[in-house]
């Protein structure tokens, strides 16, 4: 069970550090997440500069490195910047990498494997590969995860392609470890065989989304659907809108470090926080 963290920020735009060092706290120990990815889309990572990412890992990592697993977004769609970011990630401490596909310069197959063996070369640390076509493009072939899963440090993949046949195909040929990137489909994801997930809804509901994955893994199925469909109205709800902007929104009605959000997005709408606040209670979220 692993958050991909919001990155708390004030309403002129910098980065609320305390309140990230507090929602991490938070994501630990109350929503029981094994890890935290920092720095990756719902972190805002298009909008942060270098300097921002490497502080805020560090302050994360400082928060609670030593209860959570802490894995730092540097995918970028240049191959050395990435390399770039995941040697200053690798030296500030963290524990693995995510590496997104390459965004709109839509590389062929062999320039993905290229990229991401790259990025798997340039640092000691464990890759998750992230395969999100809606938002870069591309989407991973399947021949070209299996020939990624050679490398030894490339050991996962959040998917977000929601393509089970082609993920289960993957699962069959190698060792890498699958996560799903979209929470409507977490528990489908399960069971075709993924290791859990990472998750956006965890910043409101990570607890219970981690008792789906224990429930399912002890075999206690009708359990695991029960809790899926007791989270549909909050699946339905944060996702009425850009994640991140729902998300923050979300947490404000927990009194919990969320904030701002950096144009080109935009804060929520009153209209849309109130529709949130009725889907998140009929998901069984309490509020303030």
């Amino acid at each position: 069970m692993l958050t991909a963290m919001i990155t708390p920020m004030r309403e002129d735009g910098a980065i609320d550090y305390d309140g990230a060092a507090r929602l991490a706290e938070y994501l630990v120990t109350e929503m029981r997440n094994d890890g935290l990815v920092v720095s990756g889309t719902t972190g805002e990572s298009p909008t942060t500069s270098d300097e921002e990412k490497s502080r805020l890992l560090s302050t994360v990592l400082d928060a609670v490195g030593d209860q959570a697993t802490i894995v730092a977004g540097v995918g970028t769609n240049d191959t050395a910047h990435t390399c770039e970011l995941a040697r200053a990630a690798e030296d500030a401490g963290a524990h693995g990498l995510l590496v997104v596909t390459p965004y709109y310069n839509k590389p062929p197959q062999s320039g993905l494997l290229a990229h991401f063996t790259a990025v798997a070369d340039a640092t000691r640390l464990p890759v998750m590969v992230y395969d999100i076509p809606g938002r870069t493009a591309t989407a991973i072939a399947t021949e070209t995860l299996v020939a990624l899963a050679e490398h030894p440090r490339i050991v996962a993949v959040k998917d977000a392609k929601g393509d089970l046949l082609a993920g289960s195909w993957v699962m069959a040929r190698t060792e890498l470890a699958f996560y799903s990137g979209d929470d409507p489909l977490n528990l489908p994801w399960l069971s075709v065989g993924a290791s859990g997930f990472v998750s956006v809804h965890s910043h409101i509901i990570g607890d219970r989304l981690h008792d789906m994955i224990d429930a399912h893994l002890a075999g206690r199925v009708a359990e695991a659907l029960a809790i899926h469909r007791a989270a549909l109205p909050v699946y339905t709800g944060m996702t009425r809108t850009q994640g991140v902007i729902t998300t923050k929104a979300a947490l404000a009605m927990l009194g919990l470090p969320g904030g701002h959000v950096r144009p080109p997005l935009v804060n929520a709408t009153a209209a849309e926080v109130e529709q949130l606040r009725q889907d998140l209670t009929a998901g069984g979220v309490k509020l303030r």
